[in-house]
């Protein structure tokens, strides 16, 4: 038997915080009876951990040391593929919770710094891989994408941290 592993990874925890969420709200309240079917509170409870793991870490910090964990978390991609950055993160957030977790200033102004002068985001550099046709603008120009989901999350931010 293998002995568990005593760190989460952030792309994973970002998929399966997604997808918990979607779940949750997709099935809602579920019959106690129905033993397949994991209760919601429980699956409420597996998310808020999940959360808890990237909060304690202002969603791109080691905990231990606060420096980056991966360069690439600050690399803003459209589409994430499997990938986590910041922006993601933040725009899970903004869609899960209703006001902002004050641990995520730090990410917002790591946000704020690769806003472009334009007052758009550019694009990140795609990951590796052929890409077959382009969603979102050649990298380092102004993206669309980004600049729609920096927004809201800012939207967001700024309504809730009053």
């Amino acid at each position: 038997e293998a002995p568990e592993s005593k760190k989460s990874s952030f792309d994973t925890t970002i998929c399966v915080l997604e997808g918990l969420l979607a779940y949750e709200r997709a099935v809602g309240e579920t019959d106690a009876s129905t033993p397949s079917i994991a209760s919601i509170a429980s699956i409420a409870e597996a998310r808020l951990r999940g959360e808890e793991y990237l909060l304690e870490r202002n969603l791109f910090r080691r905990r231990s040391t606060g420096e980056l964990v991966r360069d690439r978390y600050t690399n803003l991609i459209f589409p994430p593929y499997w990938l986590y950055d910041v922006l993601r993160s933040l725009d899970y957030f903004r869609v899960a919770s209703e006001r902002p977790d004050p641990r995520v200033a730090d990410p917002i102004g790591l946000l704020l710094d690769k806003r472009g002068a334009d007052g758009r985001w550019p694009a990140g550099e795609p990951w590796h891989g052929e890409v077959h046709f382009a969603v979102d603008a050649p990298p380092g120009e102004p993206s669309r994408w980004n600049t729609l989901r920096a927004l809201r999350v800012l939207r967001w931010y700024d309504s809730g941290s009053r």
